[in-house]
């Protein structure tokens, strides 16, 4: 792991594979961490340079302050266009998961000269809040269980993998997965404070972006191959959101985890590293 600096801001990034091969830009969800490692190796098996990276408020990019993020949706997608810049190697495909899938989509919209193709896993096409009347909402027996729970004692590492673990439980994710991840994610945590552990495990940062203006009447202007997706019994964003982009960008590609809820599982990852790298 490493660092890159981009529209002033430090972010962290890991890299696999060929530095010569075509790039493909993992946007994290918020950390890196929410690409599975073994997608990241297939997808550099298969001949592209995997570069994944953490938004700003997580992992080794740069923190300030979650609590009133002093940037917007657009700066996110703005840092994807110029991280690729950075990086050598563009056009990229970009690939964003959960709120990541927000960012992607709007850095192919407002940068479109920076990507080749686009993969977006489990996410929506409307920012934080209720969603449109089309679109399914959140689970609300899910949620409430969810948000329930009392919040760990954050400088606890086995505390916080512990409440992680529930959570994955609750969303009908894989418990002991999401108990390693969040111990990885917490040893990459720049301090302790609960605003900055809620903002790497929870991403809860994301909630207090300015997300304006709204972007999905704008997704048929996307023109690169698209992938979309989805885990069928995804709590969070319910499958609905992912069909509903897949119809809304020209040519769109849906795929459907049928085991799956909001985390790609291991089992899909050779799938989805198919479909991805079928993209080009």
């Amino acid at each position: 792991m490493t660092t890159v600096n981009v529209n002033e801001i430090t972010s962290g990034i890991e890299s696999f594979g060929d530095d010569d091969a075509p790039l493909v830009l993992l946007a994290g969800g918020t950390t890196m961490l929410s690409w599975p490692d073994a997608l990241c190796e297939r997808l550099a098996a298969g001949g592209r340079r995997v570069v994944r990276y953490d938004l700003r408020d997580s992992g080794e990019s740069t923190t300030a302050d979650p609590e009133a993020p002093a940037y917007t949706l657009r700066d996110l997608a703005a840092d994807a266009a110029a991280l690729v810049d950075a990086l050598g190697g563009g056009p990229a495909h970009l690939a964003g998961i959960g709120v990541g899938g927000m960012v992607a989509q709007v850095a192919a919209l407002d940068h479109p000269g920076a990507f080749s193709a686009l993969t977006l896993a489990g996410t929506r096409a409307v920012a934080p809040g209720p969603p449109d009347d089309d679109l399914p909402d959140h689970d609300q027996a899910t949620m409430s269980r969810l948000f329930a729970r009392p919040l760990p004692d954050w400088t606890d590492r086995e505390a916080v993998a512990e409440f992680a673990a529930g959570g994955a439980e609750i969303l009908g994710d894989d418990p002991a997965a999401a108990r390693a991840i969040a111990a990885r994610v917490w040893d990459r945590t720049p301090g302790t404070a609960p605003p900055v552990q809620m903002a790497n495990q929870m991403g809860m940062v994301f909630s207090r972006l300015d997300c304006k203006p709204r972007w999905r009447e704008r997704l048929p202007e996307i023109e690169v191959p698209t992938l979309v997706v989805h885990g069928r019994h995804d709590r969070f964003f319910p499958v609905g959101n992912g069909e509903a982009i897949a119809r809304e960008i020209p040519g769109a590609r849906l795929l459907v985890l049928e085991a799956a809820a909001t985390a790609i599982p291991d089992a899909a990852v050779g799938e989805v590293a198919e479909a991805m790298l079928a993209l080009g």
